[in-house]
């Protein structure tokens, strides 16, 4: 296993699992959203507010794109999959993750939708976001794994299991 990719929607979960599961596997951790508020000197939320969603969504492709890294569990922002390029390179570098958590269970997890920095077109609501994403994740995954009602250690536990087993000949 080289790279873990964990995708999903805001709330799911990839930073948190991502930091944890590195640790359990001995691997580094990259947070896409950290790499773009360093590259462009300002939080996401003003980078959306200020530059467009469209404008934020190539920023965040281009983040992706930049990533050549190895044995690294790499936690990308939950619009990644809305650009095909950052889909293709996501899937070249390692076993993409989908962490698929509920729309009930992510709406309840984010508090600060207004300042959160999720990609959000005006009149957009999150129920919105979460029915055109998933099959976009769906379609970008190599491997799902359910989350939502369990704590943070059997979640991971959860991913690992799921790697195992795609990591099996079949």
């Amino acid at each position: 296993m080289d790279n873990i990719i964990l995708i999903g929607m805001p709330g799911s979960g990839k930073s948190t699992v991502g930091v944890v599961l590195a640790k359990a596997l001995g691997l580094r951790f990259v947070d896409v959203d950290l790499l773009i508020q360093e590259r462009e000197g300002a939080l996401l939320q003003q980078l959306i507010d200020t530059q467009g969603v469209e404008r934020f969504l190539d920023l965040e492709r281009d983040a992706v794109l930049s990533l050549d890294c190895r044995y690294t569990v790499v936690a990308p922002g939950g619009s990644c999959v809305c650009r095909e390029e950052s889909i293709a390179h996501m899937r070249r570098l390692g076993t993409v993750v989908y962490l698929k958590l509920p729309l009930e269970d992510v709406a309840g997890r984010i508090r600060n939708l207004a300042s959160r920095g999720i990609a959000l077109s005006p009149g957009q609501t999150l129920a919105d976001v979460y029915q055109h994403r998933a099959p976009l994740y769906e379609r970008c995954a190599h491997v799902t794994v359910p989350v939502g009602g369990q704590s943070l250690a059997d979640t991971v536990e959860a991913v690992k299991k799921a790697l195992a087993r795609s990591a099996e000949p079949s």
